[in-house]
């Protein structure tokens, strides 16, 4: 199983009924450990018994890249968490938060996740796939496709950010007005988080104008 899910009971339920259909779980595995996807881990590991696999501290089996769990193998892939991991199985990623079927990925705004995120769609974009399972939204049915549009948008959010930079702008909620502009209130501090992140690799480049 990867990525569980929150720790509704109802979905909790439907899901130990789907474990036992299949036979059981063999091991339950986490893409990150953000609470829409890792929530139920401890509750499905109390109930089936199977060990959690994760980057992330508190595993059972501590993953890392190239290691494998069944017929999966783990691909690092940091950027929208620093615990970030992706599956393959055959030429079909598990892709949890780093692709989406639909929206926005948010980039952790931690030090150097942005160069490591779009390192991250890189990798990916190099292996042959000829399909994403992504942890929201539908199955993506055109990776490469996908990968270099979310490469590109990445790199016209720079774009952006520069140019703005370059008129004079640098009080952040001014940056996200004109970067994000009509950006719902809700997804709002998503938004922070991605353009810190861009500023901190424009930073890291060399790449930020003056005062």
């Amino acid at each position: 199983m990867i990525d569980p899910g929150p720790a509704l009971p109802d979905h909790v339920d439907a899901l130990l009924a789907q474990l036992h259909a299949r036979g059981g779980a063999g091991a339950i595995l986490l893409t990150h450990g953000h609470r829409d996807h890792a929530e139920a881990a401890p509750i499905i590991r109390e109930r089936t018994g199977a060990p959690l696999a994760a980057l992330g501290a508190g595993a059972d089996l501590a993953l890392a890249d190239g290691v494998t769990v069944g017929p999966l193998t783990t691909i690092a892939t940091p950027g929208h968490a620093p615990d970030h991991a992706a599956f393959l199985l055959g030429r079909v990623c598990f892709s949890g938060d780093l692709v989406l079927g639909s929206g926005s990925v948010m980039v952790s705004p931690e030090p150097g996740s942005m160069v490591a995120y779009m390192a991250s769609l890189a990798r990916l974009r190099a292996l042959d796939l000829e399909l994403i399972a992504p942890g929201h939204g539908p199955l993506v049915t055109d990776p490469a496709v996908t990968l270099d549009r979310y490469l590109e948008h990445r790199l016209e959010r720079e774009r952006q950010v520069l140019e703005a930079l370059g008129e004079g702008l640098r009080d952040r909620e001014e940056l996200l007005d004109r970067v994000w502009p009509g950006v719902p209130a809700e997804l709002r501090a998503g938004a922070a988080a991605t353009l810190a992140a861009t500023l901190d690799k424009l930073a890291a480049e060399g790449g930020l104008p003056g005062p």
